[in-house]
This record gives C-alpha cells, sequence and structure tokens, in this order.
C-alpha cells in the first residue's frame, strides 16, 4: 500500500481515539451534574414513601429509578456531542499529542543522559584502574631492576674485597720475606762490623747502625746469649769480641781489661782452656 494511505489510517485512527476519549469524559461531567441535581431536588421536596414490590428493596427500586434517567439524559445530550465533533477534535488533538510528545522526548534525552554519565564513569573507572595497574607494574619491574642492581654491586663489592684481600697477603708474604732477609742480612752486618771492630763503643754502635743506645746493647745480649757473639761488655760502655783466635792477644789487654775478660767470660764460651 501506498505509505501516504498508511499515514491517513493512522490520522483516522487517532482522531477516533481522541473523539472516544472527549466523549466518555463528557458523560462522566454529565453523571456528575445529574448526581447534583439529583441531590438537590432530593433536598428541596418531601420524601415521599416509595412502594416497594415484591421481594425488592426500596434502596435498589430508587437506584434503578436514578440510571434510568441518567440514561434518558444521556440520551438528549448525544447529537450536541456529535455536532461539536469536528472541532473538537481539532483542538484536542494538537493539545493532546504535543505534551505527550513533549514527555517523551524529556524523558528520552534524560535517560540518554543518565546513560552517557553511566557510560563516562565506567569509561573513568576503568581507565584509573588500567593507570593503577600499569603503575603496579613499572613499580614492580623497577623493584626487580633496583633488586638485580643491587645483587650486581654486592658480587662486585665481594670480587674486590677478595681480591683486595689476595693482594694484601701477597704484599705480606713478600714483605716479611724481604723483612726477613734484611734482618739476616742487617744481623751478620751487625756481628761483622762487631767481630771486625773487636772493642766497640755502645754508643758508637747504635749510632753507626742508626739505632738508640738502650737498643744496641739489647740486641748485644740477645747476641750473647743465643752464641752468635762471644765477648764481654765492660763498665766503661765497651764491647770486647772474644774469639778462640782472640785469645792469642790475652797479654796485650790491659790489666783492668784483663781482670773484666776474667770475670765475665767463662771458659766454655772461648772453646780452650788455660
Amino acid at each position: 500500500m501506498d505509505p501516504v494511505l498508511y499515514i491517513a489510517a493512522a490520522l483516522i485512527l487517532l482522531v477516533l481515539l481522541l473523539f472516544a476519549v472527549k466523549v466518555r469524559g463528557k458523560t462522566q461531567q454529565a453523571d456528575v451534574e445529574q448526581r447534583r441535581e439529583v441531590a438537590l431536588a432530593a433536598v428541596a421536596r418531601p420524601r415521599v414513601p416509595e412502594e416497594r414490590g415484591a421481594g425488592m428493596p426500596r434502596r435498589r427500586r430508587g437506584m434503578a429509578s436514578v440510571m434510568a434517567n441518567r440514561r434518558a439524559q444521556a440520551e438528549e445530550r448525544e447529537p450536541d456531542h456529535f455536532e461539536e465533533e469536528p472541532e473538537d477534535v481539532e483542538d484536542a488533538e494538537p493539545q493532546s499529542s504535543q505534551p505527550t510528545a513533549k514527555i517523551g522526548a524529556k524523558k528520552q534525552r534524560k535517560l540518554e543522559e543518565k546513560q552517557a554519565k553511566k557510560a563516562q564513569r565506567e569509561a573513568e573507572l576503568e581507565e584509573r584502574e588500567e593507570r593503577k595497574r600499569m603503575q603496579e607494574l613499572r613499580d614492580q619491574e623497577k623493584r626487580q631492576e633496583e633488586e638485580r642492581e643491587r645483587q650486581m654491586e654486592l658480587k662486585e663489592e665481594e670480587a674486590a674485597r677478595r681480591a683486595k684481600e689476595e693482594q694484601e697477603r701477597k704484599e705480606e708474604e713478600e714483605y716479611q720475606k724481604l723483612k726477613a732477609q734484611f734482618s739476616r742480612n742487617l744481623l751478620q752486618e751487625f756481628i761483622q762490623y762487631i767481630e771486625n771492630s773487636k772493642v766497640v763503643l755502645l754508643e758508637d754502635l747504635a749510632s753507626h747502625f742508626g739505632m738508640r743506645t738502650q737498643d744496641a746493647i739489647k740486641r748485644v745480649q740477645d747476641l750473647l746469649a743465643d752464641g752468635s757473639l762471644t765477648g764481654v761488655i765492660d763498665d766503661r760502655g765497651k764491647f770486647i769480641s772474644i774469639t778462640p783466635k782472640s785469645w792469642n792477644l790475652w797479654p796485650s789487654l790491659s790489666d783492668r781489661e784483663a781482670e773484666c775478660l776474667s770475670r765475665s767470660l767463662p771458659r766454655p764460651v772461648t772453646g780452650s782452656s788455660d
């Protein structure tokens, strides 16, 4: 069918619907007026006892009479309603359709706004959750990277510490070797200097080797104790070295030196007898 026919049919149905609504409203208004008139008439005239039919209550008969009067009045007024129909329908159509359309559009707009706000809130919430997840992921990666760097630093520090300890150990060993070698050489030089000097002032001995006098005396006493030197320290601060070969020089010593030597030097140290 032609769309124009559809539109025309729809308009006709709408007009009929509006007409039915209007007729019903006027009928209800007439009923209200009829009730008001009946009530006023009942108040104005004295009440006449009604005759009841057999087995029929008085009130029900009165109601039947009222309903009959209403129907009669409605039939009398129907032509007027039909005559006024075209103008009323034309007036009612825009008045009824326009507010309905406005109310529907307003509700639809509010519903759309509500849905849009809800969608926006959901999108914002999802975006915040996504940012939170990304931040947590970045923080976790940062902590892992920091932990890896810390472990690497610990390993490097441990390796450096071990290398330093190994270097210090080697240096200490070399130092001890050099010290022992130097001590032996210096000790041998110390003994050789005393034996070559035969008689040496302990103060001069200390000065020659860059030592304090007390340290030189202590060193000589230690050498005498372990047998590396043989001789005597007199009361003038001299050390007299006596070797087996030196016993032949006994007569050339002064009386004081000989006496001191005879008192402090035992025979077994010299390795000879009188």
